[in-house]
């Protein structure tokens, strides 16, 4: 028999935007200091998983 890990699933909201430079900028509101950038969307998606994840253990 096998246990099964229950994962916790937890929603943040992301805030966009595209600076003067052309990179897009996200920010977590609701985790102080919660910010990545990144040339392209699909790479800020990937960033913001992992920044999420770095500051929430650190909260």
């Amino acid at each position: 028999m096998t246990k099964k890990s229950k994962l916790k699933v937890m929603k943040f909201k992301v805030l966009v935007e595209k600076d003067e430079d052309g990179y897009y900028v996200a920010d977590v509101p609701e985790l102080q200091g919660c910010h990545t950038q990144a040339k392209n969307q699909k790479e800020l998606m990937k960033r913001v998983k992992e920044v999420i994840g770095l500051c929430h253990t650190l909260k």
